[in-house]
């Protein structure tokens, strides 16, 4: 460490804060004692303190303790760094998009992140256990009021989120893949990476967890208070203020994303990463859309395709899957046939 940056020694610590403000050092040799050789000055007390070190004394004006407390107070003096409020304001804007980035990316490094695998899906579909709590309470509810036509929708709606409940356990035994991996890249780590709330992304974090394995949560901040999923590993869990610089990180690293049914959120990201791909502004990576089914209703490529809106080779950017290993299969497969492998020869 460069000797201006050294900490204080214990000694010195305990001189500083044994040592009143004002209250002068032992003193030093006479000028005439000290020729031919530099002594070096106390890192932090002088002999004599500076005259700024003390307000002007009430003795000399009677107000003029009051007025220094109300420039202390004053929003201005405040240190431009610890001014919560200077910086949330419009012009700095840039800085606070920059230490957004910043953070999580000086953490990832030290980490020793290189590579990831970006899994979205529903907040929606939770472990098959609560899902079926869930239906049941409806159930026992319908009972009392068998003429809900309101309750008989959300117990229908709840059946299928039932059904779907089954792609929280293939989520989480693909993040189990991904973490016995994890340590077997040559040229950092491959972690399992989602948007750290609950549902499918919980169960890929809870995957990783499962096998000892790291793990990283992109959370953001929203108007009304979420919480993170509990699988996250901690010194790896962000809570982003700008959407913008989120979407960046999940694609900095990523070697492949997987989607698993989900809503809005779901979409935006994987149409997002389409558009990237199919434009050519990211090197293209392996996109895995997790029950055919599902996104086959939910989202008509081979229509957008025959109306002329995307190209028939758009339909060759991404692929389907059913379970955890044909997930994992599926992107190792890529990256030999693209000449960049994720793993070492076995």
């Amino acid at each position: 460490m460069p000797a201006a940056l050294k900490l204080f020694s214990p000694a010195d610590m305990a001189a500083v804060t044994s040592t009143p403000i004002g209250e002068t050092m032992s003193e030093q040799p006479s000028p005439s004692e000290s020729r031919g050789r530099l002594t070096p000055p106390h890192p932090n007390l002088r002999r004599e303190p500076l005259p700024e070190r003390r307000p002007k004394p009430k003795e000399e004006d009677p107000d003029a303790p009051g007025r220094v407390q109300t420039i202390l107070d004053s929003p201005s003096y405040r240190q431009a760094d610890q001014d919560t409020a200077f910086l949330g304001t419009y012009a700095t804007r840039g800085v606070r998009l920059q230490i957004d980035y910043l953070k999580a990316e000086l953490l990832l490094e030290r980490h020793r992140v290189r590579h990831t695998i970006v899994v979205f899906g529903s907040t929606r579909i939770p472990e098959p256990a609560a899902a079926r709590r869930r239906a049941n309470a409806l159930r026992d509810e319908l009972r009392m009021r068998p003429h809900d036509v309101r309750l008989h929708e959300r117990l229908a709606v709840a059946d299928r989120v039932l059904a779907k409940s089954r792609y929280y356990e293939v989520a989480r035994e693909f993040g189990r893949l991904v973490g016995e991996a994890a340590e077997r890249v040559p040229d950092g780590r491959l972690l399992i990476m989602t948007g750290g709330g609950p549902g499918i992304m919980e169960a890929a974090n809870r995957g990783a967890f499962d096998v000892g394995a790291k793990s990283i949560g992109l959370n953001i901040r929203l108007p009304n208070e979420q919480y993170p999923n509990p699988y996250i590993t901690p010194d790896l869990c962000f809570r982003f203020h700008y959407f913008a610089v989120r979407k960046l990180h999940f694609l900095l690293r990523a070697r492949a994303l997987v989607a698993f049914p989900g809503g809005y959120g779901t979409l935006d990201e994987l149409f997002e990463s389409l558009t990237l791909v199919q434009t050519r502004t990211i090197r293209p990576i392996p996109i895995v859309l997790v029950g055919e089914r599902y996104w086959r209703q939910a989202v008509d490529i081979d229509f957008l395709a025959a109306e002329g809106t995307i190209d028939a080779e758009d339909r060759e950017i991404f692929c389907y899957a059913e379970t955890a290993v044909e997930i994992w299969e599926t992107i190792l497969a890529w990256h030999r046939a693209n000449g960049t492998p994720l793993l070492p020869p076995a």
